[in-house]
């Protein structure tokens, strides 16, 4: 008798990065170097945030001196944001970021995004996710419909269906068999 082993369930860690409103001209410039980096580019969108909106994504920078003009910065013309995807994404994307303040970079990562397309610590072109509770929650804000953590497969899916579904399911059955509703195919040909 041989033993079948499920397939191994490989996750694959999303980081969000944003090109921001001042280099948004060097797109296809920036993306051919993710795509180089060995990152697969999974969504992409270029949107314009509201002050608002960007006070939201940027909620826990609020109450620091730069926090209005990053709110300002942030909202001044179109961005693109994009979910990537590879093994580490996170310290990956940051690697190839370089330190936030572009000034810096330029002196100690001068091959960085940065250190290239920065000009100053408020305009640094370019946004990571700092570990994976903010890409998941920066990802969900710019991508509210995507899903983030895998499809369980196997005895994860079971487990998730035997703790979520059948007792749902359960309970609905359960409370039609009490109802005893009239049978819904004699009343459409009556009312026909």
């Amino acid at each position: 008798m041989e033993l079948s082993m499920p397939p191994p369930q490989i996750y694959v860690e999303k980081t969000l990065a944003i090109i921001k409103p001042d280099i948004v001209d060097k797109e296809e410039e920036i993306q051919d170097i993710i795509l180089r980096s060995g990152f697969t580019i999974v969504q992409r969108r270029k949107l314009h945030l509201s002050p608002e909106q960007c006070s939201n994504f940027y909620v826990e920078e609020y109450g620091k001196m730069f926090f209005p003009n990053l709110t300002a910065y942030m909202s001044s013309g179109p961005l693109v944001a994009m979910i990537l995807a590879r093994h580490k994404a996170i310290s990956y994307w940051k690697e190839l970021l370089g330190p936030s303040n572009s000034l810096v970079a330029k002196e100690t990562h001068p091959d960085s995004l940065r250190a290239v397309y920065g000009t100053d610590d408020l305009r640094n072109a370019l946004h990571g996710s700092n570990d994976f509770v903010a890409a998941e929650r920066e990802i969900r804000f710019m991508f509210p419909r995507v899903i983030i953590e895998p499809i369980p497969v196997g005895q994860a899916a079971k487990d998730y269906l035997n703790l979520y579904v059948t007792p749902t399911l359960l309970e609905g059955l359960t409370e039609l068999c009490k109802q005893k509703p009239a049978d819904p195919y004699v009343r459409n040909l009556y009312s026909c």
